[in-house]
């Protein structure tokens, strides 16, 4: 018989919780530009991380994800991993 403390040992985090804004912090907006800070929030098949994983606030989650598909459009950032499948 599994007791509560067992179930609760189980359910650990895929991904550790950030709870800062990355971009609040350091004072910037997202750029297409840079590459390097884009990929931070890429997971290594090429979604979009979640806010709920990136710690990031709305407005800037909204900023990013539009920045990340005009890299994409210029050819800075691929849309898929290629060998993913």
């Amino acid at each position: 018989m599994i007791n509560s403390k067992d179930k609760k040992i189980r359910r650990e985090r895929k991904f550790p919780v950030v709870k800062n804004c990355y971009f609040t912090e350091t004072g910037t907006k997202p750029d297409y530009k840079e590459v390097l800070v884009l990929r931070r929030f890429i997971n290594e098949r090429g979604k979009i991380l979640p806010q709920k994983y990136s710690g990031l606030t709305a407005k800037n989650q909204r900023l990013l994800a539009k920045e990340i598909k005009k890299a994409r459009y210029m050819g800075l950032l691929p849309y898929t991993d290629r060998h993913a499948l």
